[in-house]
């Protein structure tokens, strides 16, 4: 039997994709929530944007932690969308919607519904939602993407909070910082009227200065037994190596 159970949602690309393939326990099962399926683990299909497909996901928690008796059980929110990268009022309604919905509201539904299914859980539980720098920084063009992680970062606080009083899930919120992934090529690829900035991140590509999404994934696994503090949203570019 598996002592580690993990979901990964987004875990067919990017980092998602790194944490799915750098699992750091020899016995644990994992269970990747994407569109896609995943480079290894059990694939559970879903479109975390269409809100009809959490339902699949929340019962997909509430059958495997049903008298789970492993030791470690751990939800990693991985999933999200960089686009559509451009001023809101200008972009197209439906994409910007499927953006706020992918990149706000889905994570603190699933949140949710981890919390409620790994209530009884006899074992140490982990929720770590991926957010970033620009939950903090001001990057027209991003507004949604923006908006989405402040959301994320604001739950992960005050939900540490209330686990802390009353329920023992430990919670962390972790932006990765600039990482080789699909996202930064679809960031150089846009146009620089939807996306003024764009140009720090082609130079960061250009440098070199881009972060290995396998040792992004390491790093963000070492956080869970680090003790940093239930409801910390950090960045891994700022902690002090061990």
């Amino acid at each position: 039997m598996a002592e580690t159970l993990v979901w990964i949602s987004g875990a067919s690309s990017g980092i998602g994709k790194a944490l799915a393939t750098t699992l750091p326990w020899e016995r644990a099962r994992l269970i990747g929530v994407s569109r896609r399926p995943p480079p290894s683990g059990e694939h559970l299909e879903a479109d975390l944007a269409d809100p009809r497909s959490w339902e699949t996901v929340g019962e997909s928690f509430e059958r495997e932690l049903r008298g789970w008796s492993g030791e470690r059980v751990v939800f990693v929110h991985a999933a999200g969308a960089v686009g559509p990268i451009g001023f809101a009022g200008e972009v197209g309604t439906e994409s910007y919607s499927r953006s706020v919905i992918l990149n706000s509201v889905a994570p603190q539904v699933l949140g949710h519904m981890f919390l409620a299914a790994a209530r009884e859980v006899d074992a140490r539980r982990h929720i770590v939602m991926l957010t970033s720098g620009a939950a903090a920084s001001v990057y027209p063009g991003w507004a949604a993407y923006g908006a989405g992680k402040a959301a994320v970062d604001q739950w992960v606080r005050d939900v540490g909070a209330e686990q802390s009083l009353r329920g023992g899930v430990e919670l962390i919120a972790v932006a990765p910082g600039t990482v080789d992934t699909g996202m930064q090529e679809e960031i150089r690829q846009t146009d620089e009227a939807d996306f003024p900035q764009r140009q720090k991140f082609v130079d960061l590509h250009d440098a070199g200065a881009l972060a290995d999404p396998d040792r992004v994934a390491r790093d963000i696994w070492a956080l869970l037994d680090r003790g940093l503090g239930n409801g910390a949203v950090v960045d891994l570019r700022k902690l002090t190596p061990l």
